[in-house]
């Protein structure tokens, strides 16, 4: 790496990444140069400065947070829905391992989601919030930690899990990449499937979080996504792989919407490197095609 130039190392550590995944002893701090919470050419001087600076920035987001509260309470009936929507969201999450040892602290994730609800006006809560931030959670020590890496998180992605900006768009290109790769299938889909794939926006708001088996799976996706590569939009290719899955059942057995979402549904514990490659394989396949101006603007 080191004889590389640096817009050549970054290239190079992304493909590793991509191609070889993050061992867990360097995912926590390999992480930080993903979202770019760390810039790739930073020194280890810079680094300490960088994430002192954040943990103060962090600190200042809480008092304010703490003064404009009662004003929040008071003004602002959103405000009190969604906090009580956190509340309850995080009471449902699971949070012991199989030997019963307790995994996260819902207070500080509960101050955490709350605060990037009120700073974070392109990202409104949404259902699933909690389950992405306890993998963070999980990952990292400090809370400035988990709150930042959840917030570059979402740029770095596009906001692609966020209900009102990417999930629609997300779904759209969904149902036209599989007109234009897999017709048959998508003239099923549009007469008695019709639906369906609206239907799996749960799939993109989660980043497909219920689908792993393990955890481990779940951050071997996500840091995919984060590469940027093989191109933008990796999770459109995702899900087209997952809906592959099931097509041959969909058309042997004529499914209607309800069922087709249902054995989506049933798409559990899957291997992360599998649907990885399926999805490259999509994407090699799409750019030997004469491909629409739509789907090369939002992939290539």
């Amino acid at each position: 790496m080191t004889t590389l130039s640096p817009e050549n190392s970054l290239s190079a550590r992304q493909s590793a990444s991509f191609i070889l995944g993050l061992h867990p002893f360097v995912r926590t701090e390999a992480w930080k140069f993903l979202t770019g919470y760390f810039s790739w050419q930073s020194s280890q001087d810079e680094r300490l400065t960088v994430d002192s600076m954040r943990r103060k920035n962090y600190k200042a987001l809480c008092q304010m947070y703490e003064k404009i509260q009662p004003l929040l309470e008071n003004l602002h009936q959103n405000f009190i829905e969604t906090r009580n929507n956190i509340t309850h969201d995080i009471q449902k999450l699971y949070d012991k391992d199989p030997l019963g040892n307790v995994l996260i602290d819902k207070k500080r994730l509960e101050k955490i989601l709350l605060l990037s609800y009120v700073c974070n006006t392109q990202a409104e809560y949404q259902q699933g919030f909690p389950e992405m931030v306890m993998l963070f959670q999980l990952m990292v020590e400090h809370d400035h930690e988990i709150f930042w890496l959840f917030q570059f998180f979402l740029q770095k992605t596009e906001h692609s899990c966020i209900l009102n900006i990417g999930v629609s768009k997300n779904l759209d290109m969904l149902s036209t990449l599989i007109t234009f790769l897999d017709p048959v299938f998508a003239e099923h889909l549009k007469g008695k499937g019709a639906g369906a794939v609206q239907s799996l926006f749960p799939w993109f708001c989660l980043c497909f979080q219920r689908a792993f088996k393990s955890f481990d799976d779940v951050w071997r996706l996500w840091e995919v996504l984060l590469t940027g590569k093989p191109c933008r939009n990796f999770q459109v290719l995702v899900a087209y792989s997952m809906l592959q899955m099931v097509r041959g059942q969909v058309l042997q057995e004529s499914m209607g919407g309800d069922d087709i979402l249902l054995a989506c549904n049933n798409l559990i514990d899957l291997d992360a490197d599998e649907l990885i490659s399926a999805a490259c394989m999509v994407y090699a396949e799409l750019i030997q095609k004469d491909v629409p101006q739509t789907l090369k603007d939002f992939f290539l």
